[in-house]
């Protein structure tokens, strides 16, 4: 071995070497957790009830901070221009780090992300009013069909995940609805309640929130969700839909893989306690375990479904 290569060996063994001795102590300090939005959202309440958990395990602070912005994009441009040393985490969405890049230039690209977990989504679901006349989703579908294009749902934004759920269930039903694109999900809730609409694109938490001033019609799940154990599945109902909005959390780029995965190891023990899982599920929230080594795998069947999801709603071309 030359001494160039042994100089770059050697250089090489003393960075992992540190790396790994960093990771061992991993975390010595709080760590500042941003929320690409405002204060308030499903981002914003998971790392809350997740702050208490991680300081119980780990003996130190979660500080939440918000860079709201183009639907979490300004926070997510800036992302790897922060120090990569483990103790500046950031919350990140699916599909809106799929669909923003592909739009336009936002800043940042879905490739350059570090995820280091996907912890939870909030299962698509369709919402009606208490005094709908839409009882179940046969109700609902049959007033589709009779009525092309009258069936009006509110949602939340174009090109979120309520969006993508409907024109993949348009497609799936053989209906014809309308979606309006309402700037979150309360507002989408107040459209529904006020009767602007005939029914809501939301989440399992839209019905959690909304408790008996409304109705689940059906939830986006492989299985039923336990806060609505009345409530079927698309798929009991005949139509393969499952979907929602994910979350998780990223690091910036230049943070040592030993410390990603670290952080990937202690979110996935805060998923794995059983007392967060009931707050969680009580929430309307529905728990999924994807750790960094396993996001890039995760992020590329996601990506070609929310694609092929937009192109046929004409949301990208």
């Amino acid at each position: 071995m030359n001494f160039i290569r042994r100089t770059m060996f050697t250089a090489a063994v003393t960075l992992a070497a540190s790396a790994a001795a960093v990771a061992a102590d991993y975390p010595g300090k709080a760590l500042d957790y941003i929320i690409p939005f405002g204060p308030g959202g499903e981002s914003d309440i998971t790392a809350r009830l997740q702050q208490p958990f991680f300081k119980e395990k780990f003996g130190q602070d979660l500080v939440v901070s918000y860079k709201p912005g183009g639907g979490g994009a300004v926070g997510w441009a800036e992302l790897n221009r922060l120090t990569g040393d483990g103790y500046t985490i950031m919350g990140v969405n699916l599909p809106h780090i799929v669909l923003q890049p592909a739009q336009k230039d936002v800043g940042y690209k879905t490739d350059e992300l570090a995820v280091a977990y996907w912890f939870h989504y909030t299962p698509d679901a369709i919402v009606v009013s208490a005094d709908s006349p839409f009882k179940t989703l046969a109700d609902l579908t049959k007033f589709a069909k009779d009525n092309p294009g009258k069936l009006v749902f509110s949602g939340s934004g174009k090109g979120s995940a309520n969006h993508l759920a409907q024109v993949r269930f348009d497609k799936l039903a053989g209906i014809k609805s309308t979606y309006v694109a309402f700037k979150g999900t309360g507002a989408s809730n107040t459209a529904l309640l006020g009767g602007q609409v005939n029914a809501a694109w939301g989440y399992t938490t839209s019905g959690t929130a909304l408790g008996d001033k409304a109705r689940v019609l059906a939830v986006a799940m492989e299985k039923r969700h336990p806060k609505f154990p009345d409530v079927p599945t698309f798929k009991e109902l005949g139509i393969d839909l499952v979907s929602g909005a994910y979350r998780g959390i990223a690091v910036p780029k230049s943070t040592p893989d030993e410390i990603r995965n670290k952080l990937s190891e202690m979110i996935g023990k805060i998923n794995a306690d059983a007392e967060f899982q009931k707050k969680m599920i009580d929430g309307g929230f529905a728990m999924v375990d994807v750790p960094a080594d396993k996001n890039a795998d995760f992020l590329k069947a996601k990506s070609q479904e929310f694609i092929e999801a937009a192109k046929e709603g004409g949301i990208l071309k």
